[in-house]
């Protein structure tokens, strides 16, 4: 059976495992990746979410760095860029503002990652590191939850795709956690 052909925007895509620490993220770069992610689809086209993005060497990345689990701090902050992903989940007094706030926020991370990817970046995505410390460190606001964070950046050189894992079908209802009827 022949693979599916891809679009160009995804061929080639990799989470790199090291980043070139010497890469500068530039101001418009910034710009068009924050904008290719407000371009994502949302419910209702609320786009319940948020970035806070340092650069390193910019004020505030440090800050960052700290809360970063040991398994991440060997690589993270060598990125250009880190990007805690935020989603707004409630309004005033608890009420839900959008149970879609999570994957709305999802459909923007890709979209910046697939943009990052057509600007020759690299994105990783990960959750190793204190949550509750960068949520007070941050003051975040009530009703916005952190979820992950993002490293944008150069691939060092060298670093290439992990071997590439087995396919199983995305659509068998036997794994999916779908009974069949």
């Amino acid at each position: 059976m022949n693979a599916p052909r891809l679009t160009s925007a995804l061929q080639g895509r990799f989470s790199p495992l090291r980043f070139d620490p010497d890469h500068r993220l530039s101001g418009p770069d910034v710009e068009a990746l924050l904008e290719a992610a407000r371009w994502a689809p949302s419910a209702g086209n609320a786009q319940p979410w948020s970035f806070h993005l340092r650069r390193r060497g910019e004020e505030g990345h440090d800050r960052l760095v700290a809360h970063l689990a040991g398994s991440s701090r060997r690589w993270a902050p060598d990125a250009s860029a880190l990007v805690v992903n935020l989603a707004r989940r409630e309004v005033d007094d608890g009420l839900l503002y959008s149970e879609f706030a999570d994957y709305d926020l999802g459909q923007a991370v890709a979209h910046m990652t697939v943009q990052a990817h057509a600007m020759s970046l690299a994105c990783r995505q990960f959750r190793a590191f204190d949550l509750e410390g960068l949520h007070n460190r941050l003051g975040v606001l009530p009703g916005w939850h952190i979820l992950t964070m993002t490293a944008i950046g150069v691939p060092l050189r060298g670093d290439t795709a992990p071997p590439a894992r087995e396919r199983r079908s995305i659509v068998d209802l036997r794994t999916a956690g779908v009974s069949s009827p």
